[in-house]
């Protein structure tokens, strides 16, 4: 098989996770996809394969040489909620030249307005037929690394102990709530999960939710004047009094941000979403103090009617990094195939990032896929096959 080929296989599972679910996995569909992929590891020939109660994939391919680092390499599974996931239909367009790809006939995309596409140039690209995910995140992973393991099999390159492992979850937060690390002891990893295939990230937000809830007073309308609390008109000012400059796009880089994710309120109750963002951690402990504060002024002014819920769902990598052995091989990989390697803030999280803090030093890889959680997300065949070598590179230097 091709990495190509095992992509087209994988996003025809459907694997979206359910974050208002509390069963591990959090769908039971998830599941599918590890039992196929627990198989084909074994058709594969790899030494040892096990999927464990939660549905994550340990694989591991025996040294042949006892002078290289036991490496490993994670994805997950699961596709993103925002579109779809089932019944994907790829599209290929060929020799991608810069023009304007109509995915049907209401959604199309222009390097203009995805300037992702820019990217791909003069490469085969695989795309939706606009109704659904592509589910290349973190698809596209998978497909390299199983396609780099089994090239890596039938090589007679010697190389130390290499392990893969995919979970469920990662885009509901909890892709590494089961994870286990006596099941992969490796002396570093990667999650193959990002986009641009010259990149070597370690450097994530520290990231928070907050679950804000309102309570109001209903009264028929009729007889409402002075006993009427409407929660919906106070949740919106409480969403319009945050930084309204501070939200994800207002900002770039390593500017943090607020962002309201979810709404749902009626006279009564009404409950806002909200995830909290920041590289720095000074600032993202002033963020969450500041929504705590807000919340606390806002109970001033209308008599103890906000709750907040706050929690942290994880951390910034490069602080827990102390060796950068696992960066320096990746960037000696990606060189190899005369790509200039690059170290970019990330503005979001991987499994790699409540892995190495953990302890297992995990920086995060490309895929050659972008555009992730929406119907304009496509993946270049050519720079998957890249990303192949790239792997196959660290696992041989």
């Amino acid at each position: 098989m091709s990495v190509t080929e095992r992509l087209l296989k994988y996003v025809s599972f459907d694997t979206q996770a359910d974050e208002e679910s509390s069963s591990v996995p959090s769908t039971a569909k998830q599941l599918e996809l590890a039992k196929y992929l627990t198989e084909e590891c074994k058709k594969m020939g790899v030494d040892h394969v096990v999927m464990d109660p939660s549905g994550s994939v340990y694989a591991t391919i025996n040294a042949t040489c006892d002078n290289k680092h036991a490496i490993g390499f994670v994805a997950h599974m699961d596709t993103a909620t925002e579109l779809p996931g089932k019944d994907v239909k790829p599209q290929f367009v060929k020799n991608y030249q810069g023009e304007t790809i109509r995915l049907n006939d209401e959604y199309a995309m222009n390097p203009d307005e995805f300037e992702n596409l820019k990217k791909v140039i003069g490469t085969d690209l695989i795309v939706t037929d606009g109704t659904t995910l592509l589910g290349a995140d973190d698809k596209a992973g998978i497909a390299i690394i199983m396609q780099a393991m089994d090239e890596i099999i039938h090589s007679e390159q010697p190389h130390g102990k290499v392990m893969f492992a995919f979970t469920c979850d990662e885009e509901v937060g909890r892709g590494t709530e089961n994870f286990d690390l006596k099941q992969f002891p490796v002396d570093f990893a990667y999650t193959v999960d990002g986009a641009d295939i010259q990149n070597i990230d370690y450097e994530t937000f520290n990231a928070a939710y907050a679950h804000v809830t309102v309570h109001g007073t209903s009264i028929h309308p009729g007889e409402a004047k002075g006993k009427m609390v409407n929660a919906s008109l106070l949740a919106s000012e409480f969403m319009m009094a945050m930084p309204c400059i501070e939200t994800p796009q207002c900002t770039e880089q390593r500017e943090g941000f607020y962002h309201v994710i979810k709404v749902e309120s009626n006279c009564d109750e009404a409950k806002l979403d909200y995830i909290i963002r920041d590289h720095d951690s000074d600032k993202f402990a002033q963020r969450k103090e500041y929504m705590k504060k807000m919340v606390e002024t806002f109970n001033e002014k209308y008599d103890d009617r906000f709750e907040i819920e706050m929690g942290d769902q994880y951390y910034n990598m490069a602080q827990y990094i102390t060796d950068r052995t696992c960066i320096d091989l990746a960037c000696k990989a990606i060189a190899k195939e005369g790509l200039q390697p690059q170290s970019d803030p990330v503005r979001g999280g991987t499994d790699g990032a409540n892995l190495t803090k953990m302890g297992l030093a995990c920086p995060n890889l490309g895929t050659g896929s972008y555009n992730h959680h929406g119907r304009f997300e496509f993946a270049s065949i050519q720079q998957m096959e890249t990303m192949v070598r790239i792997v196959k590179n660290i696992i041989f230097e």
